[in-house]
């Protein structure tokens, strides 16, 4: 105070503030910033250090060193709730399953169809290759003419099927029957009805492919001991999978395919129908390709 006092006797009515403080040192002395500086330090230019700030938004193009290395994005064609993707076949399965190239001539037909058919059955029976045998209620081999001229390949047995044993019972299973019937005008005994799977996969959902390819032995040799004139694929899962591709169903309508030679001919599985009427009119436009294959002499 008397220094201030002093000043103001003399005329000097403004005192000026230091510009900045800083730390006091170890040794307990008071800092300012006329103190002397570090060295290397310019006092002129010299800014106090502020804490970093935890809110404070980091700039809007970073330098390239501290960006991280961004991993590569999943397989966008992939549904990853529908389990793990499908093996893709190699050229020679494909040349196999679609009668390109050099495919080996189906064996021939066995004198007693039925009774081959009947010894698949007990193996399905007693089938333990996947995890579907320990929640399966009983198993679903398929059934009808063994010497059928056209035969209906499914998706899997649902809680109907799994019950009886016998393919395609339930709702989806009578609109199927009015397919064949009403407007093919034939018995549901003319035709064979089997599935990809021969059991039911928890919850009626669609088989991985461990489930598909355990029980593909079985839909093969059945098919080769039918030899019919045209095979019906219902649904996405069962031409997908005697076709070996992931194309939609959508794109398969529109094409021409076949299984070690015999005409394949996808379309709409009857529960889908069920959801989706609109679809009826696309499935009967199949279903008459189908008839139109199997009145062929």
């Amino acid at each position: 105070m008397r220094y201030l006092r002093s000043l103001r006797s003399q005329g000097v009515r403004r005192v000026p503030r230091p510009t900045a403080r800083v730390a006091a040192p170890a040794d307990g002395t008071a800092g300012d910033a006329t103190a002397a500086p570090r060295a290397g330090l310019d006092p002129e230019t010299a800014s106090i250090p502020r804490p970093a700030d935890p809110h404070a938004v980091p700039p809007r193009h970073p330098s390239p060193a501290s960006v991280p290395p961004v991993p590569p994005a999943p397989d966008a064609t992939h549904d990853v709730s529908r389990g793990p993707p499908r093996r893709r076949a190699t050229a020679d399965e494909l040349a196999l399953l679609r009668g390109d190239g050099d495919v080996p001539p189906l064996p021939a037909r066995p004198t007693d169809p039925a009774a081959a058919l009947e010894a698949i059955a007990r193996e399905v029976a007693a089938c333990r290759l996947c995890p579907l045998c320990e929640t399966r209620g009983e198993t679903v081999p398929g059934e009808g003419d063994a010497h059928a001229r056209i035969v209906f390949v499914g998706e899997g047995p649902g809680a109907d099927e799994d019950r009886t044993g016998r393919p395609f019972v339930g709702r989806a299973g009578q609109l199927l029957d009015d397919i064949i019937t009403k407007g093919m005008k034939r018995r549901r005994e003319e035709v064979f009805i089997c599935n990809v799977v021969k059991c039911r996969p928890p919850g009626n959902r669609v088989p991985l492919p461990t489930e598909t390819g355990a029980c593909s032995s079985y839909l093969q040799r059945q098919l080769e001991i039918l030899q019919p004139a045209v095979i019906c694929a219902l649904g996405a899962t069962a031409a997908q999978h005697l076709l070996a591709t992931d194309l939609s169903m959508a794109r398969l309508r529109r094409g021409n395919h076949s299984w070690r030679g015999i005409p394949v001919i996808p379309t709409y599985h009857p529960a889908y129908l069920l959801r989706n009427p609109e679809a009826k009119r696309p499935t009967w436009e199949d279903i008459q390709k189908v008839m139109e294959i199997a009145n062929r002499p």
